[in-house]
């Protein structure tokens, strides 16, 4: 029987990632719905290539043009708008699969509702964990869903670890996430200030949406991908550790109690880690191109000790200074973040000027432990609005 899979965010770059592994594979996988902000004409294709049961918008104006178009098409596919029809479809009885691609916390209420419905979640949105932690795996738990990692550094851990999780505190030393140290890894930290937008999106080994691609830049990734890293994987933060990789060959590694390391290899194509959680636990073509060691030139690491690169990334250290924190402030530092990358890309602020507006609202914002979505919610509210005022500050 094939999978039907629900695509939340498919106009986006791990949406149309997931539909190319789809197409591959006709066989095998169906496209159930698909979700998308505000991009009417490439959700239109996508319509009419998979054709869909649900095509959904986030907004009711940008609904209303879908439709016409969907109408004016031909198709037999409902339209729906909102919120909340997304977490309509994410949990719907005949959602086999859920690919969780939209970007920041705007995703978690879909995740949520995938993971209580016990769907196959894959989980491309880190802020789902980085801003729910606790909350989430307890969904996950009680919903009996099936949690896959699509980030390409946590599907390399999970697929280095052993295959049962009661054994990773005995045989576990250490996570080691990779990172690339973005387009600026050699840059002198003095410097940052002028960095403009186009040049923070210009990664040098990935294609990815702006947003993330910013936080590439200030490897406040990175921060998100260690909170990421210890929810998903139970582990203590003491025991994931980050480590510049400039190649991006190697995505992640697992160290073991007797030193060995086992690591996960791969071109930076993230549709190896999209068709892995697709087939898990089997594995299926995924379009990419397999590594080449005849011509691979070498392989290069870089501790965040070296070179600067404390200085040139202090947003990383925040992600274990947030764990240490009272509960709420991993969720109180994502929502800073997704507000000062939005008014950096806006040219609100300078780039260096995000790092000091994280630092900034996770002093000025009183978290207690959330407990259900709407407390969530309500921190995330309440950290956006401190930030919100850094913010005007720093225009001025």
């Amino acid at each position: 029987m094939k999978q039907r899979v629900t695509v939340l965010g498919s106009t986006g770059s791990i949406g149309t990632n997931t539909l190319d592994v789809m197409a591959r594979h006709p066989d095998r996988f169906e496209v159930f719905a698909l979700t998308a902000a505000t991009r009417v004409d490439l959700m239109l294709q996508q319509c009419v290539q998979f054709k869909p049961r649900f095509a959904v918008m986030a907004s009711a104006p940008h609904g209303r043009e879908l439709a016409q178009k969907i109408k004016a098409n031909g198709l037999a596919i409902e339209v729906l708008s909102g919120p909340d029809a997304i977490k309509l479809i994410a949990s719907h009885e005949l959602t086999d699969t859920v690919m969780a691609a939209i970007v920041g916390a705007a995703g978690l209420a879909s995740c949520l509702a995938a993971a209580r419905a016990g769907k196959r979640l894959l989980l491309a949105n880190k802020e789902a964990l980085v801003v729910g932690g606790d909350v989430f795996m307890r969904a996950v738990r009680e919903g009996g869903a099936t949690l896959l990692p699509i980030d390409s550094e946590h599907s390399a851990i999970f697929q280095s670890l052993p295959e049962d999780p009661a054994s990773w505190p005995q045989r576990v030393e250490k996570i080691i996430l990779t990172s690339s140290g973005g387009p600026f890894r050699t840059r002198e930290p003095a410097t940052l200030a002028g960095v403009t937008p186009d040049e923070a999106c210009a990664h040098p080994n990935w294609v990815m949406g702006r947003k993330i691609s910013v936080d590439s830049a200030t490897m406040m990734n990175k921060a998100l991908e260690v909170i990421e890293a210890r929810y998903l994987f139970d582990m203590p933060a003491q025991q994931i550790e980050v480590v510049i990789h400039p190649q991006s060959v190697i995505h992640s590694m697992v160290q073991y109690r007797d030193a060995s390391i086992v690591a996960q290899l791969g071109t930076p194509d993230m549709r190896v880690p999209i068709a892995y959680g697709l087939a898990w636990p089997e594995r299926i073509a995924s379009g990419a191109q397999a590594l080449d060691f005849r011509t691979l030139s070498g392989m290069t690491f870089e501790s965040f000790e070296t070179q600067g690169h404390r200085d040139r990334f202090p947003g990383l250290q925040l992600a274990w200074e947030a764990l240490r924190a009272p509960a709420g402030a991993c969720a109180t530092l994502n929502a800073a973040n997704e507000v000062a990358v939005a008014a950096f890309l806006d040219k609100r602020i300078r780039f260096d000027q995000i790092h000091h507006i994280n630092l900034e609202t996770l002093q000025a914002v009183t978290t207690s432990v959330p407990q259900t979505l709407d407390d969530l919610l309500a921190l995330d509210a309440r950290a956006r609005a401190a930030a919100q005022r850094v913010v005007a500050r720093m225009e001025t």
